[in-house]
């Protein structure tokens, strides 16, 4: 009998101490909380801008391209061999420009896209981690889509930081 109460006793006084020894812990979608922020938004439609006008340069070679090729197909027979040669790794020459800027142009939006949105994110986080200090929560789980949330119940921090974002 006496066995049995220093178990029992041991059992609660774990399940106490248990208690104490959690974390608080809080959720956030910090996707969605980073999608609906302004300056993000503003960040996209300045990055939409850069694509269109490097598309806008890419379909002008590509016109120019067609143009020297229809060109260049039309007189080939009244040309001399060297003549036709030149043309034709002129023209190569110009679709290898093609395909170089548009990795170019790539290359140059992801990092103008990166630019933009990493002091942002920097912000935000800040933000999370100020309002989650402020609360006392331990962690915050980021229940964005594809994370590893598994929680029934918790804090959302969502409206809290938006609100500090003034959002």
């Amino acid at each position: 009998m006496k066995y049995l109460s220093t178990i029992l006793l041991t059992i609660v006084l774990m399940l106490s101490s248990a208690g104490y020894a959690q974390s608080k812990v809080a959720h956030i979608d910090f996707q969605k909380l980073i999608s609906e922020m302004p300056s993000v938004i503003a960040a996209q439609e300045e990055v939409q801008k850069l694509e269109k006008d490097y598309q806008t340069e890419i379909e002008a070679s590509i016109k120019e391209y067609q143009t020297k090729l229809q060109t260049y197909s039309a007189e080939a027979e009244n040309q001399t061999d060297v003549t036709n040669q030149a043309r034709q790794q002129e023209l190569a020459g110009m679709e290898q420009n093609i395909q170089q800027f548009r990795q170019t142009a790539s290359q140059d939006i992801q990092k103008k896209q990166a630019d933009l949105l990493r002091p942002i994110i920097e912000n935000a986080r800040a933000k999370v981690q100020e309002v989650a200090k402020t609360q006392g929560f331990d962690y915050v789980i980021d229940g964005s889509l594809g994370g590893a949330l598994l929680m029934a119940n918790g804090k959302d921090l969502s409206p809290d930081v938006k609100k500090a974002l003034g959002i």
